[in-house]
């Protein structure tokens, strides 16, 4: 990467009463292998006897359970969407409070958000804080990205925002040790719930974040050829992509890191400018913009970019 925004970023504190009555609502989500092996994931509660989480944590079990508190319980059905990994598994009398739905559209980068689940298996719930890193536009709805890092027994996660509201799911994470966390929005666990449960758990569809690669998202593929400075296959993929999505901030922001990692300031500078007029909050492209101004001895261009910087650090804290 060209330049790190870690520094930047501090965490909101969290509001520890609105967190543990989220948690009663948070479920830990046990599958077991027809060779007898036993797979951990986490749901959330999302309207009466209804819990959602990935059907990745189901694939390929031959049975499916939640516990809470000690106690565990089966599904009598579960409604799925195995392309976009999320599955709702329906209960008798499952006495656990639905938490509030709310919406990824509402989200901006930069905002705070936290994830309660259990990475790693743990017997009690755990919550990680973060930020929306990114959003990107995908079916109808927007994945979203957040610094908000997790590991196996997270997926299914609840990703809420600071008043609480429900707005994805933790799902899936990049190769590497640099890993990108995504979660997939609420809409699509909305768009579920009016669907006729089954008693089928066998999988009809790919996720999409588990084709090919050439299948996957732009924003996908380029992630790795980013963080290995690959700078001509960023641009090409940048390219390819602004050809499809001319006004996609993340597209601009790629096609400039790799203008930028390959000497041509002037057009990575437009390439800059393009992202943050398209995503103001956009710390990466500013501090893109920082370095590039520093580098190419702008001091106007880079106090205005330092300027959005602080701005912006100081929302999140």
């Amino acid at each position: 990467m060209l330049f790190s925004t870690s520094a930047l970023v501090a965490h909101a504190e969290l509001d520890h009463e609105l967190v543990y009555r989220l948690k009663a609502s948070v479920v830990k989500v046990h599958s077991m292998t027809q060779t007898g092996g036993h797979g951990v994931g986490s749901g959330v509660v999302v309207a009466p006897d209804t819990v959602a989480t990935n059907c990745h944590v189901l694939a390929n079990s031959s049975g499916v359970s939640v516990s809470k508190f000690g106690d565990s319980v089966s599904p009598v059905g579960m409604v799925a969407d195995w392309k976009h990994d999320i599955c709702l598994l329906k209960f008798q009398y499952l006495e656990l409070p639905p938490v509030k739905l709310g919406t990824t559209a509402a989200l901006h980068y930069g905002d705070a958000v936290f994830s309660i689940g259990f990475p790693g298996g743990p017997p009690k719930p755990q919550t990680i804080a973060g930020h929306v890193k990114a959003l990107y536009p995908y079916d109808d709805s927007l994945i979203v990205r957040t610094d908000a890092a997790f590991i196996m027994g997270a997926s299914g996660s609840p990703t809420f925002n600071q008043t609480g509201e429900l707005v994805a799911l933790s799902t899936f994470k990049s190769p590497g040790k640099q890993a990108y966390f995504y979660s997939v929005p609420v809409e699509w666990i909305q768009t579920l719930l009016g669907k006729q449960a089954s008693n089928s758990i066998q999988a009809d569809a790919t996720p999409f974040w588990d084709l090919p690669l050439n299948e996957r998202p732009f924003w996908m593929q380029v992630v790795i050829p980013y963080q290995n400075s690959d700078w001509p296959a960023v641009e090409q993929i940048a390219r390819t992509w602004l050809s499809q999505q001319a006004e996609a901030a993340e597209a601009h922001f790629y096609l400039a890191s790799a203008l930028h990692g390959q000497g041509h300031l002037a057009a990575a500078q437009q390439a800059y400018l393009q992202a943050t007029k398209l995503e103001p909050n956009y710390l990466e492209a500013w501090s893109g913009l920082t370095l590039l101004a520093q580098q190419s001895a702008q001091p106007s261009l880079q106090a205005e970019a330092e300027r959005h910087l602080q701005q912006l650090a100081s929302q999140t804290q």
